[in-house]
C-alpha cells in the first residue's frame, strides 16, 4: 500500500509519468475489441430477457429438501413436460430451499396442474407452490420509460457539460464514454447469458451516473491543467492533459476500488447463498459498468478529447508558442556548454606557456589536470599556474627568537 501511495505522490508532482494520450491509438485499438466483443454477443447471442419482458408464468417450490436439490433442474423440467411440451423453461434455485420455474403463458386449468405435478415431483404439499403471471406489456412500459429517462440524461449532461467546461467537446468526449460504457456493459450480458430484469435496466442507468462523475473528475483536472499550460506557455495541450489523467489515475482507481467491495460482496453472496434476484441482477450491472467507466474515463474520454481540440486554432498556436520557446532554451544551451569548453580550453593553453618541458608534462597529465590547494586537494574552477601548485614560496621567512 505503501508503494502504491508513494506511486499516486510520484504521478501527482511529476517525477513519474505514463504516456496515456500519446498511446491513444493504443486504447482506441484496445476498445474496438472490447466493442467487437459486446456486439458478438448482441448479435451473435441476443439479450436473455426475463419473465417480466418476454412474459410468461413463473412457479416457486418453496420447502424442497436437500436430497432433492441436488437434481431440481431434470426434476422440474419432466414435471413440466405434460404441461408445456417443448416450452423454453428457465429453472433457478434461490436460496437452500426453493427452485423457480419460468415458462410460458399458461392458463389456469395449466397452471393448476403445474402446481400439482411439481409438488408431486418435490413430495411437498400443494400449497408450498406458488404460480403468477407476467405480461410482457409491463416489460415494455419499463423499457419506454428507461428509454425516456436515457435520453433526458444525456441530453442534461450534454447542457451542463457543455455550460462547465465552456466546450460543446468535452460533452462529446464524455458521451462517447457513456456509450461505451453502456454497450460493453450489455454486451457482456449477452455474450455470457445474464438475464435482463427490471433490476438490470436501473443497474445500466446507474453506472452512466458513476462514469459520468468520473470523468467530471479527470476533466476538471484538465481544464486547471490546460488553462495553467496557457498561460505559462510551458507545456502543450496534450502534455498539460496527460499530466491531469496522470494526476486522477490513483484516485481513480482507488474511488473504483471501493466502489466495487460492497458490490462484489453483494454479487458473491446473491449467487452462491440467495440465489437469483433483484440484488443479484443489479449488482452485475453495476460490478461491469464500474469497471468498464473507468477504463473509459481514464484511457478513452481524456485522449478523445484532446484529439477533438487539436485541431482548434488557440491550441494550434499554443503548441507553436511552446515549441519555438523550448527550442530556443535548448540553442542557449547548446551555445553555453560550447561557450563553456572553449574557456577552459583557452585557460588551459595559457597556463602551459612559458612552462619548462617537465612542468608541462607534469600539467598535462592526468595528475597534474587543474588546480591543487596547499593541502594537495583537487580545487575546481580555473587552472593555475603548474609553479602555483607546489606550495607555498613568496612567504616571508619567520625570525628565531632567542631564548
Amino acid at each position: 500500500m505503501s508503494r502504491f501511495s508513494r506511486l499516486g505522490n510520484d504521478l501527482y508532482s511529476g517525477a513519474r509519468s505514463f504516456d496515456i494520450v500519446g498511446r491513444r491509438r493504443f486504447w482506441y485499438a484496445l476498445s474496438a475489441v472490447l466493442m467487437l466483443v459486446s456486439l458478438f454477443g448482441l448479435v451473435g447471442r441476443g439479450l436473455n430477457f426475463g419473465i417480466e419482458f418476454s412474459g410468461g408464468s413463473e412457479l416457486r417450490v418453496s420447502g424442497v429438501s436437500s436430497a432433492e436439490m441436488e437434481d431440481y433442474e431434470q426434476t422440474a423440467d419432466e414435471a413440466l413436460e405434460a404441461v408445456d411440451p417443448g416450452g423454453t423453461t428457465t429453472i433457478t434455485r434461490i436460496g437452500d430451499d426453493t427452485v423457480r420455474v419460468q415458462t410460458g403463458e399458461l392458463d389456469n386449468t395449466e397452471a393448476e396442474t403445474a402446481r400439482a405435478d411439481l409438488a408431486e415431483a418435490f413430495d411437498v404439499d400443494t400449497a408450498a407452490v406458488t404460480s403468477s403471471f407476467v405480461g410482457p406489456s409491463w416489460g415494455e412500459t419499463v423499457t419506454q420509460r428507461a428509454g425516456i429517462a436515457l435520453a433526458v440524461f444525456l441530453a442534461l449532461v450534454t447542457l451542463v457539460l457543455t455550460f462547465y467546461f465552456h466546450t460543446w467537446k468535452m460533452a462529446v468526449a464524455a458521451l462517447v464514454a457513456l456509450v461505451h460504457d453502456v454497450l460493453f456493459t450489455v454486451g457482456i450480458y449477452a455474450l455470457v447469458g445474464i438475464e435482463v430484469s427490471p433490476a438490470s435496466v436501473i443497474g445500466f442507468l446507474t453506472i452512466l451516473g458513476y462514469s459520468i462523475y468520473d470523468t467530471i473528475v479527470v476533466f476538471d483536472k484538465v481544464r486547471e491543467n490546460t488553462d495553467h499550460a496557457f498561460d505559462t506557455k510551458r507545456q502543450t495541450y496534450a502534455e498539460a492533459a496527460n499530466q491531469a489523467v496522470n494526476q486522477t489515475l490513483v484516485r481513480s482507481i482507488n474511488t473504483s476500488v471501493v466502489a466495487l467491495l460492497p458490490v462484489a460482496v453483494i454479487l458473491v453472496v446473491g449467487v452462491t447463498l440467495i440465489g437469483p434476484g433483484t440484488l443479484v441482477d443489479l449488482s452485475w450491472a453495476l460490478f461491469i459498468g464500474i469497471t468498464v467507466g473507468t477504463f473509459s474515463s481514464i484511457f478513452i474520454a481524456t485522449p478523445l478529447l484532446v484529439q477533438l481540440r487539436q485541431g482548434e486554432l488557440v491550441v494550434r498556436r499554443h503548441d507553436a508558442q511552446v515549441t519555438r520557446r523550448r527550442e530556443r532554451r535548448e540553442a542557449r544551451s547548446s551555445h553555453a556548454d560550447d561557450e563553456l569548453l572553449e574557456t577552459e580550453d583557452e585557460g588551459q593553453e595559457g597556463a602551459l606557456v612559458g612552462a619548462p618541458a617537465g612542468a608541462q608534462d607534469e600539467a598535462t597529465s592526468p595528475a597534474g589536470t587543474g588546480a591543487t590547494s596547499a593541502r594537495g586537494e583537487q580545487a575546481p574552477g580555473r587552472q593555475l599556474h603548474p609553479y602555483a601548485q607546489r606550495g607555498p614560496r613568496n612567504q616571508p621567512k619567520r625570525k628565531r627568537r632567542g631564548r
